[in-house]
């Protein structure tokens, strides 16, 4: 199975095109342009390198969220594009999900956490020892709660995500002798690890282009300003 996989959910972008578990080809940028003049281009680059067609790919994956909302609705649009002009299936990966990829074939419990701000993360658990199996669902909770749960884990873990060292400065020395930052080649959102994913997990949840949307968590900063204005 050929996938091509995207992902814009954070200042970098990236795409990948994967044979099943094996990366074809990977592009990665990070240059602080908008991902809307970058990622067609990269795909377009990324296609023409690997000598191969977009009538080839089966499956179209993309990281839907949480992330950026501008970065997200990019990459959604932009395989929503794809996939309904070529027919082709498609799948939106949690970008949580995506990055715990990152750790795939490494022992422990992998925790993503993405900076949120106003001193929220957005994260979820994978025990990276039984399959990839899911811990907590995907949630946007106070960086205090989230070392909580830590706490609570048998397990090494292993912090994965924007928001890693954030959250590794702020436990305890004790935490330390069980918790850890991931290497930063393997830290921050990466297609291939959206394309292994729905490879690995949700194969059989790829629908029509129509079906795919953003999962955000929580509403854009302007909403939720604009909600405390109306509740006072």
């Amino acid at each position: 199975m050929k996938i091509l996989a995207l992902d814009t959910s954070s200042q970098a972008a990236s795409c990948a095109l994967l044979e099943d578990e094996r990366p074809i080809g990977t592009f990665y940028i990070d240059a602080k342009l908008t991902h809307s003049q970058t990622i067609l281009p990269m795909v377009e680059s990324l296609l023409s390198a690997s000598q191969r067609t977009l009538e080839e790919v089966d499956l179209l994956a993309v990281s839907n969220g949480p992330g950026s909302f501008t970065g997200l609705r990019i990459g959604t649009a932009a395989v929503k594009g794809i996939a309904h002009a070529m027919n082709k299936p498609c799948v939106g990966i949690s970008t949580l999900e995506g990055l715990a990829y990152n750790l795939y074939g490494t022992k422990g419990i992998a925790c993503a956490v993405m900076d949120a701000r106003c001193n929220q993360v957005y994260t979820a658990l994978f025990d990276l020892d039984d399959s990839m199996r899911r811990i907590t669902e995907d949630q946007a909770i106070p960086l205090e709660e989230l070392i909580d749960l830590l706490k609570k884990q048998q397990k090494e873990v292993i912090l994965v995500g924007d928001g890693a060292v954030l959250c590794y400065n702020n436990i305890g020395e004790e935490l330390r002798k069980k918790i850890r930052p991931a290497v930063p080649h393997q830290r921050l959102q990466n297609a291939y690890s959206v394309g292994l994913a729905a490879f690995l997990s949700h194969q059989d949840e790829a629908a029509c282009a129509r079906e795919l949307v953003p999962a955000y968590l929580r509403l854009p900063q302007a909403q939720r300003e604009l909600l405390k204005k109306q509740e006072k």
